[in-house]
């Protein structure tokens, strides 16, 4: 018995391993919209945040039973997030970063992530047409907010012959 306990830890750390190795980037960059922190610039409120949803989603990985780990820790992010919200008030110069934390939710979680509005409003605890209004508010905000295009270029004039 002794020796199994260490060969399943050792499965259980690659298996983890390999997850993050592939979702772990897709995660991170959930985690700097969600912030509002720059994607250029390293994220520390960001990594933070996907840190702890991660050592969420490893503490359970022998419970997932085929749950999908990637679900998981988007969902432990994402609470993690609504319970820290306070923390992601001030602009960091991200691109979501003039929403609200709640409108960067949801806009991650439905544009970012792809997850039904429904589903959105189940974990979120919320009428999905208030997810709805969330979502058309923060597009809206965004749209408007757009930095305005560079005047063309002038053409150049023609020349004398």
């Amino acid at each position: 018995m002794r020796e199994r306990r260490p060969a399943q830890e050792r499965r259980r750390a690659r298996e983890f391993e390999s997850f993050v190795a592939g979702a772990g980037g897709r995660l991170l960059y959930a985690a700097t919209l969600l912030t509002g922190e720059p994607a250029a610039r390293p994220a520390p409120a960001a990594e933070e945040l996907l840190l702890r949803a991660l050592s969420r989603t490893y503490a359970a990985w022998d419970r997932l039973h085929g749950d999908d780990p990637y679900e998981r820790t988007r969902r432990e992010m994402a609470t993690r997030f609504t319970h820290t919200a306070r923390r992601h008030r001030r602009p960091r110069g991200g691109l979501l970063d003039r929403l609200s934390p709640q409108e960067r939710l949801v806009l991650v979680l439905r544009l970012y992530e792809d997850v039904a509005e429904e589903q959105t409003a189940a974990q979120l605890g919320l009428p999905a047409e208030r997810v709805h209004a969330l979502c058309l508010r923060a597009v809206a905000d965004l749209r408007s907010r757009r930095r305005p295009e560079p005047p063309p270029a002038p053409a150049p004039e023609p020349s004398a012959p």
